[in-house]
């Protein structure tokens, strides 16, 4: 075959197709371009719900807040060339910072247990959604809440407690640690370095003594729900193990709140543990027992949903493991 044929063939083939098209010719011409989706709104998730054995667990997103000056809160105590090369190494930038926060809810089926509930008002709209929107978009109401759990008295754990000057989860009773509870309440707390605290612990936590239980190391807060002292991060800071037809989670609360700064550098100095050198050792201490356990965890300022495990690396270091679907199957 030539490649006048080819030609000729093809010229052919055009010109068939063009004579066939050309009744549409106009109308095709005229119509508009295909409209455009709006630009939509940058959204986040508000829960992310799994089976443990028999429970219901549930973390809720409360919102997240843009900080600067990554490492005036994690790496006080590392170098800044140090700290640059560890947040370039995990595409982090090394001028802000993301902090998320994560309350988890637990349903044993008797009771439903909520840790730590949130900002409430202090941050909205950016944060404070626990109660604004996410715990009725996870499919439950603040009066539904049985038993409040506190990991520690820091603000955007204890700011949800009350809203409007009356409680929020009229219906529950609250659980804390002695220890925590004790250190905040005292009278000399109310000024200085403390006193931001105290008085929040003043207005949010006082008025619901009645109803406290306080709790130490060991102590159980519910059926499958035993209270582990984790201290350093504040004096009485205290993750809960949770445990069902075999299956186990820790809610760690801030014994670790990044993964690539204090989980991959748990000697770096952050800035919220008041007691520095016991957080460290909490850190190591808790990262050793989630690695050998290889049970899962979820710790309130990990990125959502807050929930992965931890590897040791092969220098001895760490590595979080964010969940995937280990938790679905």
């Amino acid at each position: 075959m030539t490649n006048s044929n080819i030609s000729r063939r093809n010229v052919l083939a055009g010109a068939a197709v063009a004579t066939a098209a050309a009744p549409f010719a106009g109308s095709l011409a005229v119509s508009p371009a295909a409209a455009k989706a709006p630009m939509a709104k940058v959204d986040h998730p508000t829960h992310r719900r799994f089976k443990l054995g028999e429970f219901d667990v549930t973390t809720i997103n409360d919102g997240a807040i843009n900080l600067e000056n990554p490492q005036g809160i994690f790496g006080t105590n590392a170098s800044k060339e140090d700290f640059e090369a560890q947040a370039k190494a995990n595409f982090l930038p090394t001028d802000k910072l993301q902090i998320g926060f994560t309350p988890v809810i637990i349903n044993t089926g008797s009771e439903l247990v909520l840790f730590d509930t949130g900002n409430g008002e202090a941050r909205m709209p950016a944060a404070g959604q626990l109660i604004h929107s996410t715990l009725q978009a996870a499919g439950y109401t603040a009066d539904q809440v049985d038993k409040v759990v506190i990991t520690h008295y820091h603000p955007d754990h204890i700011g949800g407690l009350m809203m409007g000057g009356k409680p929020t989860f009229a219906n529950a009773t609250y659980v804390a640690s002695a220890t925590e509870h004790d250190f905040w309440s005292a009278p000399d707390r109310m000024s200085g370095g403390t006193g931001r605290v105290a008085k929040l612990t003043a207005s949010n936590v006082t008025p619901l003594a009645e109803k406290m239980t306080f709790v130490k190391d060991g102590d159980d807060v519910a059926a499958g729900i035993r209270a582990m002292a984790t201290n350093g991060h504040t004096p009485g800071h205290t993750a809960y193990s949770i445990e069902s037809a075999g299956k186990r989670i820790i809610v760690a609360g801030d014994f670790a709140n990044q993964p690539a700064l204090s989980i991959a550098k748990p000697d770096w100095h952050v800035k919220f543990d008041m007691d520095k050198d016991a957080a460290v050792a909490t850190r190591k201490k808790m990262l050793d027992m989630l690695a050998a356990d290889r049970v899962p965890f979820t710790s309130y300022h990990m990125p959502f949903p807050a929930v992965g495990y931890i590897d040791k690396t092969a220098d001895g270091g760490y590595h979080y493991v964010p969940v995937s679907y280990q938790l679905d199957v």
